[in-house]
This record gives structure tokens, sequence and C-alpha cells, in this order.
């Protein structure tokens, strides 16, 4: 479905290796760990081993006289402002001031001539606590009675979001089939490598520097000047290389980072902060453990006629951006299909655990495995092919969603053939042998989300004099290639080689200022600015050009680094000579300039109505698996995706993002899950939290992923989203394929050995583990 609007290109759509593929392959990539300055101080954090206790005293004095230890600091050095994504949702503390709510929330700070001292004097550090009753379940925090967390939020309801399209009571009045259906979902960590990790340092003249591995420096930016009561003009992000974050694994100001610069303050030195895995894998940011109960009513023939669901969310201690995210796992209900009457409830509660926030998928995966699973069983209870359920629901292009999802391209019916066509669908559907079976999940996601604040990107370009190219955005390359697409972008439009496009990482000090990267929003948001900044800077220099070759700047081509006639390429001028011509004989000097918004629409929110983003990616894929009735022992044996992320841009990344995305959707679906006993991790080391090994995943023959080919008009050349939305439909499929193999539906995540033993009959119930 190729758009006769694309063309030829001479840089996009060619395989293209990561600018920074050297760097990192070689060891020279700076980490913020391997930051190193003179006279750096080394910090650490002192946690509370209290699920939920209030503060009653703290006596740092044995810790300070330690030999080595230069500060300490608590809650109350800092000024008591809380910070947070939103107004309403702001409550997080730099450290704890008058309570803990979790095991493993900062307490103290201590900066110390090496780490050894620092970790001794933490054991120095004397915390008097009371401790109170807590509470880690969502509907036991609801009760009546029940431990409450925040003063600001009775019954623990940290977020609650509800909203109606179409009549719903009227849509399951004429349903002829209605099913009802509660899945539950686990808690799961995003596994990067690189644990979290700062520098901090307070000059003299009260400027707050932060070099750190951040997704979104200037959320971050924003969140310190709120919890240190500085002007923003007074802080500055600078991001390093990011070692992995996932859509929300290094989204936010952390502790760490407060106390980084504060301890820097009190010592007129640099410090340095590094989290050991195992406090990564306690103190939050995970994957919201959600419980959804999910009624659809259909037609005879299997069309959805309505859908209503109810969400209650373990959020945790804190709110992060927990309240976006019962939103949008609610907004994002109804993609890939055609729901005219839509009601959806939803509640996100305190608990005593670690707190939630966004990660890869955030929130559509989970909705995924629950609308899919359940469409497998309302196409068994119909007699219906599962394929042709999904068929006669798609969604098509120009369709506007009940909830106003205004959609453009979207060759979903195509991704759904394809994964068909790939994995033999039609010749296995039916006639495996007993504990093989094969299973489909479909899945949607949103190329970057228009938000009631700022959302817009911006990129500025500068032509050197030798005709190579400085870029600068706000926008992180946290391993997913931003800086070669930008760079792609850039060199396509003005006729040069990715390798003359310089990138700089964000620095608040001198880039624009940019929410950051989640959402698969860089690639259309980010994209387009530096596409628009591209443009105005070949604006001028064809100006330039057409004034020294006395031509129309209509009838010039940027090629090859050179400026030709379009009508005679021997008439042609290299780009060095005309930028030298503007700077030195006419005194212009080429700077573009480019910025995207996606227009000035923004979603209601309380309502739930409006156009959620510029552009949708729709996903299908198809799993084949083998169980080992003896052990339990899932082996999936062969995984084929399809996904609309509009004309591909770097075909090698995109491989990457979709191997990536489904990879971990397959780690969610087996094998992952942050078991806590009350309020405890129990797993907090990769050794005990399983993710997927290369030795889990199919041969690469058998795990294959297709790009159907559109032309997103609002995208940069014609691309959309491709990060996210190829993992989304994974678990799902995985779930159904296992339904296929064994009759097991499961309604809770992880499917492991021993929960599919216990379906097999092979060993007895057991109790529900704590989440």
């Amino acid at each position: 479905m190729r758009d006769e609007t694309m063309r030829e290109f001479q840089v996009i759509g060619r395989p293209t290796v990561k600018k920074d593929a050297l760097a990192k392959a070689s060891g020279r990539a700076e980490y913020a760990d391997d930051i190193a300055m003179p006279g750096m101080l080394h910090g650490k954090l002192l946690r509370s081993p209290h699920p939920h206790a209030r503060i009653v005293r703290i006596d740092a004095s044995r810790a300070l006289a330690l030999a080595g230890v230069r500060a300490v600091v608590t809650g109350r050095d800092f000024p008591g402002v809380r910070y947070g994504n939103l107004p309403q949702t702001r409550d997080y503390l730099p450290l704890a001031l008058d309570a803990v709510r979790y095991i493993g929330e900062e307490v103290a700070a201590v900066a110390a001539v090496d780490e050894d001292t620092a970790e001794e004097a933490l054991d120095l550090i004397e915390v008097e606590y009371a401790p109170l009753p807590a509470v880690f379940d969502p509907e036991a925090a609801i009760a009546p009675g029940a431990p409450q967390l925040h003063p600001h939020a009775p019954g623990n309801v940290s977020a609650h979001t509800e909203f109606q399209f179409g009549d719903v009571e009227a849509g399951f009045a004429q349903a002829d089939h209605v099913r009802e259906d509660v899945f539950e979902t686990q808690p799961v960590k995003q596994g990067m490598l690189e644990p979290h990790a700062c520098v901090g340092l307070w000059e003299p003249s009260g400027k707050a520097t932060l070099w750190s591995c951040k997704m979104s420096p200037y959320v971050v930016w924003r969140q310190l000047s709120m919890g240190l009561d500085l002007p923003p003009g007074q802080v500055r992000v600078v991001q390093t290389y990011v070692g992995g974050g996932f859509s929300g694994g290094k989204q936010e100001a952390m502790p760490m980072d407060f106390c980084a610069l504060l301890l820097s303050k009190r010592t007129g030195r640099p410090v340095k902060l590094v989290h050991g895995m195992d406090e990564v894998l306690t103190i939050g940011h995970m994957r919201h453990p959600m419980k959804i109960w999910l009624r659809t009513g259909t037609t005879r023939d299997g069309r959805i006629v309505a859908q209503h669901c109810r969400l209650l969310a373990n959020g945790g201690a804190y709110s992060s951006i927990g309240g976006f995210s019962i939103f949008l796992a609610g907004a994002m209900l109804n993609l890939p299909y055609r729901v005219p009457n839509i009601r959806y409830e939803a509640d996100r509660i305190y608990t005593n655990n670690g707190f939630c926030g966004a990660l890869r998928g955030h929130t559509v995966v989970q909705m995924c495995f629950a609308r899919e699973s359940q469409l497998e069983r309302i196409a068994a209870d119909l007699g219906l092919d599962p394929l042709e359920l999904r068929h006669r629901n798609a969604i098509q292009p120009g369709d506007t969603t009940a909830n106003g999802f205004r959609v453009g391209t979207f060759a979903f019916d195509e991704c759904i053939d394809r994964v068909a066509e790939m994995s033999g669908w039609r010749e296995k559907r039916g006639r495996l042998p007993k504990y093989r079976g094969i299973g489909l999940g479909c899945g949607a996601h949103l190329s970057g989300a228009r938000l009631m604040g700022h959302s817009a990107s911006a990129a500025e370009l500068r032509i050197q004099e030798d005709g190579s190219i400085h870029l600068t955005t706000g926008s992180t390359d946290v391993g997913q290639g931003v800086e070669t697409v930008m760079a792609m972008i850039a060199a396509e439009v003005l006729g040069v080689d990715p390798d003359d496009v310089s990138c700089t990482k964000v620095d608040s000090a001198s880039t624009p200022v940019d929410p950051g990267t989640f959402g698969s929003r860089v690639t259309l948001f980010t994209g387009k600015a530096v596409e628009r900044a591209a443009e105005d800077a070949r604006t001028q220099l064809a100006a330039l050009a057409a004034e020294r070759m006395g031509l129309d700047p209509g009838e010039l081509v940027f090629r090859g680094h050179e400026i030709l006639n379009r009508n005679d390429e021997r008439q042609r001028v290299s780009l060095k000579e005309i930028v030298r011509y503007g700077a030195f004989q006419r005194g212009r000097l080429v700077t573009g300039r480019g910025v995207y918004a996606a227009g000035d629409e923004k979603i209601d929110f309380r309502s739930g109505y409006g156009n959620l983003s510029p552009a949708y990616t729709p996903t299908a894929c198809v799993a084949e698996v083998e169980v080992d009735p003896e052990t339990g022992h899932v082996t999936v044996v062969g995984l084929w995706g399809a996904d609309d992320s509009g004309t591909p841009l770097n075909p090698l990344a995109v491989k990457g993002q979709v191997i990536g995305a489904t990879v971990m959707s397959l780690g969610h679906a087996l094998y992952e899950n942050l078991i806590r006993v009350d309020g405890r991790v129990m797993n907090p080391s990769f050794r005990d939290y399983k993710m997927p090994l290369a030795t889990d995943i199919p041969p690469l023959e058998r795990f294959k992923h297709a790009n159907v080919l559109t032309w997103e008009p609002e995208g940069p050349f014609g691309a959309k989203e491709a990060g996210q939305g190829a993992g989304t439909g994974v678990v799902a499929a995985i779930a159904n394929a296992i339904h296929d193999a064994t009759g097991i539906r499961f309604h809770r995540l992880p499917m492991t050995p021993e929960a599919i033993l216990r379906g097999l009959g092979r060993v007895p119930e057991a109790k529900e583990s704590a989440q």
C-alpha cells in the first residue's frame, strides 16, 4: 500500500549504522558513571527498611564524625517543596520528611571521599521510626478503614479517570453475545543494563548543574527547579550517554539527583551517585500491575457493538506519571478496532510498594493482553476464525473513533494478512499436534501524544564553513538511534551524507526545550522539526546560490554536497562554496530553525475526547509455541509481526526496535515478575528477576517482522513510530497460542511453568503470590 507521493531518496530508507556505534563498541562512550572530576566525592543513599512509618528522629552525628565523610543531608535540608509531573499529582519530596511509604524510600544521603566510606557512613546514621499500618493490595487499600498513605488522597485514590462515548446500555442491549472476563497483570521492570547515575555540581555563582542519563532532561530540569526552589535559569541539566531507559525508566528527577546537588553545595565539590541494581529493581518506575474487568458485546457475526472496562491499578507510594497512565489505558482501549460505544472507569491506587510509571508500550500492553484474550474467547464462542473477527472490526484509514481519534494512515488489515501469510496461520490453525499451538494478538500505538503541557519539539541547524552541519534538538538518544535518524533527515533535505551532520547531546543551557523521549514521539515530532529546520536552511542556501548562479531558486536541487540546476546539471556549485559566499561576500550566516507541535488541538482529559496523537500505528503478531507437559516450560518456536510504521527512515534501526519491543513483551508474558511480599522485593537482581535470554527467542528464520509501507503525511518523509507498537500484541499472541496448545486460558500474568502445570492438573492449586 505504497502511496503515490512516496519517492526515491538519497539517504532516507537506506540501512544506516548508528552514529554512536563505534564509540559504544570501543568503550569510548562516556556514561554518567564514567565521569570523573577533580576532587569529586561519592554519595550514597540511606533507605527505609519499613513499608510505612513515621520518622521520629534522624541523628547523623556519628556518620559526620567518620574520617572521609564530608556531608550528610536529610529531608529537612531541602526547601520542602513537592515536585512532580502535574500540579494535582505533585507528591514527591527529594528525601522523606515526616514519613516513609515504601521499603527503599530515601531518607538521607552522605558524601564521602570514596564509595566504601560513604557506604560505611550509612550504617552510622541513626533513624528512629514509628511503624504505621501498611497496605500493599489496591483492593485492600480502598477498603473502609485501610491505612491512608497521603492526606490529600482520601481512600488512597491516586488518580481517577472515567469517560463514556456512544450509548453503552443500548449497545449491550442490541448485542447478540456478551462476555465478561477479569485479567490481572504483574509488576514489570525496564531491565536496563545501566543503573541510574548522576554527577552534581553546585557552583559558587549559585548555578546547579547535573550530568545524568535522562530520557527527558527538560522534565528533570523543571522538577529540580521545583524541589530545590530555584529559578529554572539557575538549573542546568546535561545529558550523558543513556544505557537504556525503555520509555519511563529514566524519565524523572530522582532523590539521587537532588542529593548530588545539595551535597555539592554543602561541600563545594562535585558529587557522584550511582545506584546498585538492587536499588533500581526496588524503588519504582515499573509497569503498573492491573486488574482489568472487561465486558464486550458483539453481533452474531462478531462485530463489536459495545465495551465496558473497569480498571484498578496498583500505583505504589507516589504518583509519578500514573494519572496519564490510566487515562492512556482507556484512551487506547478501542484501537485498532471500531467500537461505537465505550465506557471506561479507572482508579490508580496508592499502596506501600515502590511506585509505578511508564514502561515501553505504556499501559497498552496490559490492555491488549486483556482485550485480545477476550476476543479470542468471543471468536470461539461464535465459531469464528480469530483472524476473521479482527478483520471485521478493523479500523480503516480516515476513521474517527468514538473518543475522537482521527485516524490517517492505518494499514491494519494488511498487517493481519501479512502475519497470517508469514506464519502459515491458515495451514496451522487447528491442525497442530497436541501441546503445540498458534495464537494471534493485535494492538496499536500512538506517535507521540498531544499533552496539556509542553508538547512541541524544536530544532536548530547551523551550516558550517566547510559545508558540514551542526544540529541541536532537545530530544535524547536512549539507544534507539535518534541522532542517526535526525542526521539522515537533515542530510536528505540538504543533499549531504549523514556523517556530515553532527548532533549535540541535550544541554539545557544551549539546546531547545523539549518534552523528551517517551511515547514514541521523537521520530515524528522532533523529526518533523528537523525537517523544517533543514528546509529553512535550504531556502536560504537556494537564495544565495540562485544569486550567485543567475537562476531562480526553484530551479535548484541539492545533491551530493552540491547545488545543481535541475534543467542543466552541468551548472553546479558546491555547498561549501555557497556557504562561504554567503558569509564572506553577502554577510549572511545560514541557520535553520524548525518547530513541530502537531497543531493547536489538545485532548480534553476530563471528557477523554480528542485526537490524542497526529498518527497511529497498527500492529499484528502471531506466536507459535510448544509446551512441555512434564515441566510446564513454554518454548516460543515462532514469532511473526507486522506493523504500519509509515516509511521506515532507517530500516536497520526499525528492525532493532521492533525486535527489542517483541522480546520485552515475550519476557512480560512468560518470565518477568517483580515479586513483593509485604512490600519487600524478593528478587532484586538480574539473577533472580528473570528476563528472556537470546536462547529464549525463536531462530531468526522463524522470528520475522514486516513493515507494511504507507506514507504518513504528518511525519517526516512519511514516517510514524516504530519503537513500541510492535510489542503491544505479543503477550496476547503468546497467551492465545498457549491456550491453543493446552486448553488453558490464562487471565493472570506471567504464564509460568508452575501455572501451566496447575492448569494441566499436574500440581495442586497455589495461593496467589503477593504483588
